[in-house]
C-alpha cells in the first residue's frame, strides 16, 4: 500500500497543479506520486473559486 498523504499535503498538491503553470504530469512526478492520485485529489478538492477543468 501507498504513502498516506496528509490533507494539507493534497490541498497544497492541488493548489500547485492549478496555478504553477506546470504539466500535472511535472506537478505529479515532482511531488512524488501518480497522475491518477493527483487528478482524483483535483476532482476531489478544487480550489475555491477556480473552475475544475479535466486534462
Amino acid at each position: 500500500m501507498g504513502l498516506k498523504r496528509t490533507d494539507e499535503f493534497r490541498q497544497d498538491a492541488v493548489r500547485i497543479a492549478l496555478t504553477s503553470g506546470l504539466t500535472r504530469k511535472q506537478v505529479a512526478d515532482d511531488l512524488g506520486v501518480g497522475m491518477s492520485t493527483l487528478n482524483k485529489w483535483i476532482t476531489a478538492h478544487p480550489l475555491p473559486g477556480s473552475a475544475c477543468l479535466h486534462a
